[in-house]
């Protein structure tokens, strides 16, 4: 029978043959790269190679520091988080030999106003004010307070030893202070704290999706890329650069800045620059007295447009931006660890495929049962690729279950395990978003910050964000 003669039912048993081929071969592409990293981590673990020390706060949190440390905070309409989260840095922070810089722009009177209260009368604070109109880009803000610390040491005659970055909405660990001083001292020159997003309660579907993401990259990936000597790419908060790679990177731009204004993630570029100029970069994890992690802790986004908005970011700026801007220099790795960041795009068009799949086979599925159309048989290496697949499955649900469990508890490893159909339907989403804002800005369209909005800070903390493993934010928040 000529094609031209099939059934809807022929033409679609075809469609799903081909989507099975296409996107089961992807599926275990991705499926065998996630698995070579779980093998590694479990090496590592077993062979004592990695491994989480025990500490007391209190000890690093009094500790001085080695040099004088200055704190980035850029800021563009956070007039509802910025003072919590100055006024607890200082608190968390009590060390003289630090100075918190907060950028903010003349447009944005109301982030102004809320910084300048954030810590009335402590000398370690300085608000600085943008000589341009907001927003220009993150990395743009970072330019200027860059520029506004070189002042101060030109005027002081005194150099700071290290600068740290964080987030409008951060709350920081007493003792991550310490602990990112210690490796600068030790001759890092970039560490990199975990980032621990919290849940939100009756947010829990979107806005606690972060969760398992970061349990996974920061309690393996990361550390996995730090243990092989693979450039670590910065999260932008909970990081420590030595002054002098500032420097350098400034030089190697051939403008006095650091940072790339037009960079949408020029954090991520951060500590690939400076694993490429020959820095050592380490990837720093520690537990308290309280079994809880040495994190950067924060309540992400919960709205969908929020989320879409941010993971568009994540992926625009560093698998198809951070493709044409750092390139694929180093060793085997390296470009192992870089073809791993640049694969979002992908993904969503792989899930994308998965989902078409899903539901083309309920569709001949509800037909057969009908008796509309034949069964099709599954071609035996057809068969195989899905079985594989399923496999994979199995065990990446399970890694999910338990890094989430170990640093939330077994209700949000449930919880993450569920929540795998939202993050697959985000990152269809955001990997859509991401290729049009690409294409635009190839057309000529200049880059600007879309940030996504913030209106609860963690030192507010309320019952609804209460988290399983019996977490204090309280007593992280003294």
């Amino acid at each position: 029978m000529s094609i031209y003669d099939w059934s809807l039912w022929q033409w679609l048993g075809m469609l799903q043959h081909e989507l099975l081929l296409f996107a089961g071969v992807f599926f275990l592409i991705g499926a065998i790269d996630d698995f070579a990293i779980d093998l590694a981590w479990l090496w590592l673990r077993v062979t004592g190679r990695l491994s989480t020390p025990r500490i007391r706060r209190g000890d690093w949190q009094r500790r001085e520091l080695h040099g004088s440390t200055a704190i980035f905070v850029p800021a563009w309409q956070e007039a509802d988080v910025i003072s919590e989260t100055i006024s607890h840095l200082l608190s968390a922070w009590p060390q003289d030999r630090l100075r918190l810089y907060v950028g903010v722009y003349r447009n944005d009177l109301a982030t102004m106003e809320a910084a300048m209260r954030g810590a009335p009368g402590d000398p370690r604070l300085r608000v600085v004010l943008h000589d341009r109109m907001g927003p220009s880009t993150k990395a743009d803000c970072l330019n200027r307070l860059f520029a506004a610390m070189r002042e101060d040491e030109q005027r002081s005659g005194c150099s700071f030893a290290s600068v740290v970055f964080h987030d409008a909405e951060d709350l920081v660990d007493p003792a991550a202070l310490g602990l990112l001083d210690s490796a600068i001292d030790h001759g890092a020159d970039f560490a990199q704290l975990p980032v621990e997003p919290l849940p939100q309660g009756a947010r829990r579907w979107l806005g606690s999706h972060y969760c398992e993401e970061f349990a996974e990259a920061h309690g393996k990936a990361m550390a996995v890329r730090d243990a092989l000597g693979a450039s670590l790419p910065a999260a932008g908060v909970g990081c420590a650069v030595r002054r002098e790679m500032l420097d350098r990177l400034a030089k190697l731009r051939g403008d006095a800045l650091p940072f790339a204004s037009d960079s949408l993630t020029e954090d991520y570029e951060l500590g690939l620059a400076i694993g490429a100029i020959g820095g050592t970069c380490r990837f720093v994890r520690a537990r308290g007295e309280d079994d809880l992690l040495v994190a950067t802790r924060a309540f992400f986004p919960a709205r969908i447009d929020h989320v879409v908005r941010q993971k568009t970011r994540w992926v625009h700026g560093i698998a198809l931006q951070g493709w044409d801007r750092t390139g694929w220099s180093g060793g085997a790795i390296e470009r192992w660890m870089r073809a791993r960041d640049r694969r979002g795009p992908l993904t969503a068009l792989v899930l994308l495929m998965g989902y078409s799949l899903l539901a083309i086979t309920i569709v001949l599925t509800a037909a057969v049962a009908a008796g509309w159309a034949q069964p099709i048989a599954l071609p035996p290496l057809l068969a195989a690729l899905l079985i594989a697949n399923l496999g994979f499955f199995g065990w990446r649900t399970l890694c999910r279950f338990a890094f989430t469990a170990r640093n939330y508890g077994v209700r949000e490893g449930v919880m993450a395990v569920l929540r795998i159909p939202v993050t697959n339907v985000i990152a269809i989403m955001a990997g859509r978003r991401a290729l049009i804002a690409y294409a635009r800005t190839l057309a000529g369209r200049a880059v600007s910050w879309d940030k996504t909005p913030h209106d609860r800070h963690p030192a507010r903390f309320d019952s609804e964000a209460a988290r399983p493993a019996a977490m204090s934010l309280g007593a992280l928040s003294r």
